[in-house]
């Protein structure tokens, strides 16, 4: 069996792998196309930390170091994943990209391509990610403002942004994260398409463990009434953008000096085929027989891209891989 990405998901699905009797390297492999070691959480910016406390953002048995209530940072994050791939004796292969997988016949065989070439094997699980690939609006390619345009996976810290004044597209946590933190140093304008509701992380994380369907994540941390009191300004969303001005959903034109577009993400499952990310039967799997996807909520309901769902999701895959014929 290969898992295939070696974040939260994979690690998760290879612990519940380890409590069925299997063992790493000899029963199934990791691979991830990273660098060695270097997981998504080292492009986050630096001040960054998780929307929920250290109790609730650890794998069973293997919690994290210190104050459990605390939330951890996103340099604690790959600290900790290091440490709990080491603790299950999971020797990743780091470098390896998938770039499909198909049935051939009527078998029970899969056949994983990567750019280390192709290998056959009887289970595959998706563990690439909920938020991979950066998503962006289409106006933003037509936009030249004097200091810079980029998505929120690139920004690191406020000295990135050379002008007075940033325009931040996207009103989740996100946007608002990034907004609290250039207010005291910026002339902050938070664009919001879909106003949030303000709740506490904890009790929402909670609930998604029962949560169905598709509904807008709340904001954590500030307000957007909070965000007014320390000078952000908030303004509805971008209606379109040319060269150095941009174009809000009532009317209204502005000239920003730097924009940070924090627009979300899409997941990782563009290696999949067609038929796989249709029709799921059931939790976690696919439309092809021996193939697996955790951690993304389009395969599992909602709120399995939350630690406690990709639990779950570990859980029903260890399961549903030990009772296949």
């Amino acid at each position: 069996m290969i898992i295939v990405g070696s974040g939260q998901a994979g690690l998760a699905v290879a612990a519940a792998l380890i409590t069925k009797g299997l063992q790493p390297q000899q029963d199934f492999v990791v691979i991830d196309e990273a660098p060695p070691g270097v997981r998504s959480w080292a492009s986050r910016w630096h001040s960054m930390v998780l929307l929920s406390h250290a109790s609730h953002s650890a794998l069973p048995g293997l919690p994290f170091p210190g104050d459990q209530r605390r939330r951890p940072r996103a340099d604690e994050m790959i600290e900790y994943l290091s440490d709990v791939e080491g603790d299950l004796g999971v020797k990743t292969l780091w470098g390896v990209r998938a770039t499909g997988v198909e049935r051939r016949g009527s078998g029970s065989v899969l056949h994983l391509s990567t750019t280390e070439g192709e290998v056959q094997t009887r289970n595959v699980v998706c563990a690439t990610g909920a938020a991979t690939h950066p998503r962006t609006p289409t106006w933003a390619a037509e936009l030249q403002v004097p200091g810079v345009v980029l998505h929120s996976s690139e920004y690191l810290y406020p000295l990135q942004i050379p002008t007075d004044d940033v325009l931040i597209v996207g009103g989740g946590n996100s946007g608002v994260q990034l907004a609290r933190e250039l207010a005291p140093s910026h002339a902050v304008t938070l664009a919001v398409r879909t106003a949030r509701r303000h709740q506490q992380a904890s009790r929402y994380l909670r609930r998604q463990l029962f949560a169905r369907g598709s509904r807008p994540e709340p904001v954590f941390g500030d307000s957007y009434e909070q965000l007014r009191d320390v000078g952000v300004s908030i303004c509805p969303a971008v209606a379109k953008a040319g060269r150095s001005a941009v174009t809000f959903v009532d009317g209204t034109v502005a000239t920003p000096g730097s924009v940070i577009l924090a627009t979300g993400f899409d997941p990782g499952d563009d290696w999949l085929p067609d038929d796989a990310r249709t029709d799921s039967p059931q939790r976690t799997m696919t439309g092809l027989p021996g193939l697996f996807v955790a951690g993304i909520p389009q395969y599992g309901g909602g709120g399995s891209d939350t630690i406690s769902g990709v639990r779950r999701d570990a859980t029903t895959i260890a399961l549903r891989i030990i009772e296949r014929p």
